[in-house]
């Protein structure tokens, strides 16, 4: 499982201290011991869960989970966002302070780099993220037996452990989605095993996202933002721009009717 493939805007962008206006539906609850945020109606048999971006539980990120809670009235679910970074989310001062549309990465300082670099292979290594999926599901479970359908969004690195989870014949997921993905490895989609939404911004590198779709064989619905940068959905979501502020509603919307389908 290479990070070689990392986009060139992950950890390149600083994310955006945007303004909501619409306060936290949901809240934070210990499960598994981790600290877990929880939104939609406990009646819901469908569940989703949220994998963040690596900066955690930012304004834009929490909104998000509340949107798929309660953004779809034929098809509620709840939502769970675990804290799979126990709080230990990168350092700001190694990001690139510019917003330009394509940020310089690797970071310019080695020093920053192999910080960075450091922290993708330990604190945010993908394996093991993707070996506590099936405790932190079954803690979840036990917190809320109503849960009898699952499926599962990533963001960024969040997208990385979906293209290998999801790789599994015994899976908990029935569907997928992979939203600003890191590190896109053609070669895992060939493993991919259940219906998979993909949705780029135009920061991840044209040609990976191409042979992936190439290479599903599953129901699939790849779309790229091409106007949006790497984050648009999560930490980077720019809400005081009117444009980004629509395209991160409509990325959610996207998401909701290929849940709807699948759930």
């Amino acid at each position: 499982m290479s990070i070689a493939g990392h986009s060139a805007a992950c950890c390149a962008i600083p994310p955006i201290n945007a303004k909501t206006d619409a306060p936290p539906k949901g809240r934070y609850e210990e499960i598994g011991g981790l600290k877990t945020y929880v939104t939609g109606s406990p009646e819901s048999t469908k569940a989703l869960f949220f994998i963040y971006d690596v900066f955690g539980y930012y304004p834009q990120t929490v909104q998000g989970a509340d949107i798929l809670a309660y953004g779809d009235e034929k098809n509620q679910y709840q939502v769970f966002v675990p804290d799979f970074l126990g709080g230990k989310y990168p350092d700001i001062s190694w990001q690139v302070s510019s917003l330009a549309r394509i940020p310089r990465y690797p970071p310019p300082n080695p020093e920053i780099e192999a910080k960075l670099m450091e922290y993708l292979s330990t604190t945010a290594a993908p394996a093991t993220a993707i070996a506590r999926i099936p405790g932190i599901i079954a803690s979840i479970e036990a917190f809320s037996p109503t849960i009898k359908t699952w499926g599962v969004v990533g963001f960024c690195w969040g997208g990385k452990i979906i293209s290998v989870a999801t790789s599994t014949t015994d899976t908990p997921f029935k569907a997928a989605a992979e939203c600003h993905p890191a590190f896109v490895d053609p070669k895992e989609a060939l493993g991919i095993k259940i219906p998979l939404c993909m949705l780029p911004s135009g920061d991840e590198p044209v040609e990976d996202v191409k042979k992936f779709q190439e290479n599903l064989s599953v129901d699939n619905h790849v779309e790229t933002f091409a106007d949006m940068i790497h984050g648009w959905m999560t930490a980077k979501g720019d809400f005081e721009d009117e444009r980004k502020r629509g395209e991160y509603e409509r990325g959610y919307k996207v998401l909701l009717e290929f849940f709807g389908k699948y759930l």
